[in-house]
């Protein structure tokens, strides 16, 4: 059988590859490709020059027309601001309880809340603001710190336990199993008592002790039927509502570490307004009181 042989006929080299006796030829590119990949480099040195281009240590090269995208989104935010200035000026100086009422303010608050609460408070909270295990769920009307108006614009402006806030919502539950301020069998008693506040105890025989040991560490704070405490932050007991969870483990957990979650305060990151309008959107979502 014949092999097939590169034409010799032709001034063409050959690349020196060789398949099954088959030689490839090193035939130049076309020339509009190569013109096309030529202007293609002429094209990515000019932009290097005119635009940022070159990553620095903390920065880019700003280019001969100093442009940014940045600076594009800027002047948006800028002119979106300029535009709402007046009715945010209202905002800032309405009656807090007199925002929902205001056929202008009230649904311009509504709306500018919902976006800032999708930007700063979803990850926590939730997009549809239903909460998590550890994260209180803002639809319902069980409310650590209160649901008033009022109440809400005080916990969003200064948050829960920061130390970045002085005015910051403080509460602290002792850690009663690590430091040793009850034993595991006071322990297992009082959570069995809580448990039969809102349900059914896992030990129906030591509800009775357990009611001793809740009124002589729990009561103060939570209330000696158990319904918490919204100056203190203490939780309803008896709800059947739970941040963290209510099943015998999971308070075991609680009573023996304490729980301690922070809020940051959003009074030195958001516009008193913006913190107005989260206000009214967090309020309207069916739990506000």
């Amino acid at each position: 059988m014949s092999q097939n042989k590169p034409d010799t006929s032709k001034d063409v080299p050959t690349t020196g590859h060789v398949w099954d006796g088959i030689e490839e030829y090193d035939n130049p590119m076309p020339r509009w490709w190569l013109y096309c990949f030529y202007l293609c480099i002429i094209w990515a040195f000019v932009y290097a020059i005119f635009y940022p281009a070159w990553p620095l240590v903390s920065s880019a090269t700003a280019g001969l027309t100093g442009w940014s995208s940045r600076m594009d989104v800027a002047a948006d935010i800028a002119a979106v601001d300029e535009a709402n200035g007046p009715i945010n000026a209202r905002l800032e100086a309405a009656d807090l309880g007199a925002i929902a009422a205001d056929p202008d303010l009230g649904p311009y608050a509504v709306s500018a809340g919902a976006a800032v609460f999708k930007t700063f408070c979803a990850q926590c909270h939730g997009s549809g603001a239903a909460g998590a295990k550890g994260y209180p769920n803002l639809l319902d009307d069980d409310w650590l710190w209160g649901g008033s108006v009022e109440d809400i614009h005080a916990t969003v402006s200064y948050g829960i336990r920061n130390e970045d806030n002085d005015d910051a919502r403080f509460s602290s539950m002792p850690a009663f199993g690590r430091d040793e301020l009850l034993d595991k069998t006071q322990i297992d008693a009082v959570a069995n008592y809580v448990m039969s506040l809102s349900g059914t105890p896992t030990n129906a025989e030591v509800v009775g002790e357990g009611a001793v040991v809740y009124t002589e560490n729990c009561a103060s704070c939570h209330g000696d039927d158990g319904a918490g405490d919204v100056s203190l932050g203490a939780p309803n007991l008896a709800d059947a509502i739970w941040l963290y969870g209510g099943d015998y483990p999971t308070l075991v957990h609680t009573i023996t570490n304490a729980r301690y979650g922070v809020m940051p305060a959003w009074s030195d990151r958001l516009s008193e307004a913006e913190i107005r309008a989260v206000t009214a959107y967090v309020h309207q979502l069916g739990g506000g009181e």
